[in-house]
């Protein structure tokens, strides 16, 4: 029974990944001229698709895993090797757009991450970043359980899915310490984490609604399982 279940909840996170990152495909802004960033591109097929909605086929990638970033090269992505807990070694204000998926909760630095963010971006650039949400309602569930939230349940590179008999990735290895979950934010604290490092809110979208149908988070993106959002460097004047 519990085998079915994990499997059901598998298949719901599924579709609510790729509902996600449709949202994340809608927020970006035609511009053939931009040069885009992907922070922790892996192996790039996703950021191909990401430049590809933006229009531009100026393409840069970071990651921290060596190989991953040797397929990226291999589709024509500039590819830097980087800790993205340490400085990006690459210039201020190269970048007219950014994205990170999924990225965000594994950083040990949430503030750092940000100030890097800010500081590769021209003056009036976005990011586009987005993570699991703290207050999804199956994460609220699990804790009323006395479980681990889904979103922190890979939290050692010991044991995967600590705390949480359902958690998909229960029992597997964690082959990399870069992948385990650290910080994971709600609605509201996301967006205000980004105001405080001196972004301009643009808009943030929601995808999944365990058990209901992902679609449901589009009304209630506080409640949605991942939260996507869009932020934008301030022009000189007003930074």
């Amino acid at each position: 029974m519990m085998g079915i279940v994990k499997t059901l909840l598998q298949n719901m996170w599924v579709k609510a990944m790729g509902h996600n990152q449709a949202n994340i495909l809608r927020l970006f802004e035609q511009n053939p001229s931009a040069r885009f960033l992907d922070l922790g591109c892996d192996d790039g097929e996703w950021t191909i698709k990401c430049a590809s909605a933006v229009g531009t086929k100026t393409i840069s990638g970071v990651d921290i895993v060596r190989q991953r970033l040797g397929v990226a090269e291999s589709r024509g992505i500039e590819t830097t090797h980087a800790n993205l807990d340490e400085e990006i070694p690459l210039p201020d204000g190269s970048f007219d757009v950014i994205h990170a998926n999924q990225v965000i909760e594994h950083v040990s630095s949430i503030d750092h991450f940000a100030r890097e963010i800010h500081r590769l971006l021209k003056p009036g650039a976005y990011a586009v970043i987005s993570t699991e949400n703290a207050s999804s309602w199956c994460n609220v569930a699990a804790m009323m359980m006395g479980w681990q939230m889904f979103s922190l349940t890979n939290l050692s590179s010991v044991h995967g899915g600590i705390g949480n008999p359902m958690a998909i990735h229960r029992g597997e290895n964690v082959e990399l310490s870069s992948w385990t979950h650290k910080t994971i934010f709600a609605y509201r604290g996301l967006i205000e984490f980004f105001k405080a490092h001196k972004f301009e809110f643009v808009q943030i979208q929601g995808a999944g609604y365990f058990p209901l149908p992902t679609v449901c988070a589009r009304v209630d993106v506080r409640h949605a399982h991942f939260i996507t959002i869009k932020i934008r460097k301030g022009s000189p004047k007003s930074v």
